[in-house]
């Protein structure tokens, strides 16, 4: 397995507050995507900070006889220790005040897809067809589960930006966590909101079968832009 990624700023954005790490663990590949919000550079610092704490944690203490919970865990504790320090950085700062980030984090090993997120980062899984993994901590997903708005209706609501749970924005958060197979020639894609709202899964699916692995991340950012993008735009591919 291979890990690549790509970011950019996008069209109408002075500063990327995406983060993305990676790292190649043996038998295991990990990767973090984050989006960070707030004024002052707070979004950057934000995503920065938890996108390297997070990885770090899985680097250091990573064991090859972790069995499946203990990779839970794992996971699990390393977004949490992010979101004390984030939040600890937000009550320290003035200017920082109300920082966070949304976090998708995964760790593939022995054909089985590892998945944490916090807001509205995604991680897809691509096999003979492309579904999502995580589910979408934001105002319009609880509308849409609620039957208030359609599945169109939620790709172009204003208030689709607008998540309800964020690392770093409260003393303790809870992401979910989710396991699935990864079949041979499966992949995994990691991302930002600036290309899962410009970037619709018909079309990652078919340039994740048509695209080698490593063009991959920056053909799906480059179709987010041409497709308008005003946002920071992250992918990462796992395969």
């Amino acid at each position: 397995m291979m890990v690549y990624t790509h970011t950019d700023i996008g069209n109408g954005r002075s500063e990327n507050q995406d983060s993305v790490e990676t790292a190649v663990l043996g038998d295991a590949v990990f990767a973090v995507v984050c989006d960070g919000m707030g004024g002052s550079n707070a979004g950057k610092e934000a995503s920065s900070r938890a996108a390297a704490i997070i990885r770090e944690r899985v680097e250091k203490s990573y064991r090859t006889d972790y069995d499946s919970n203990k990779i839970r865990n794992l996971l699990v504790a390393a977004v949490k220790t992010a979101n004390a320090v984030v939040y600890d950085l937000g009550s320290a700062v003035p200017e920082w005040s109300g920082m966070g980030t949304t976090c998708v984090a995964v760790f593939v090993r022995n054909g089985t897809v590892h998945t944490v997120n916090v807001g509205d980062s995604r991680a897809y899984l691509v096999t003979h067809e492309i579904r999502q993994i995580t589910r979408d901590h934001s105002m319009v997903m609880n509308m849409f589960e609620r039957g208030d708005i359609t599945k169109e209706e939620l790709k172009n609501h204003p208030k689709r930006n607008v998540i309800t749970r964020a690392v770093g924005v409260a003393e303790n958060v809870e992401p979910d966590y989710f396991e699935n197979e990864l079949p041979q020639n499966g992949a995994v894609i990691l991302c930002t909101d600036g290309l899962s709202n410009y970037c619709d899964e018909g079309v990652i699916f078919r340039m994740t079968k048509d695209m080698p692995p490593e063009e991959l991340a920056g053909g799906l950012v480059k179709i987010a832009l041409d497709n308008g993008s005003g946002d920071n735009i992250t992918a990462a591919v796992i395969k």
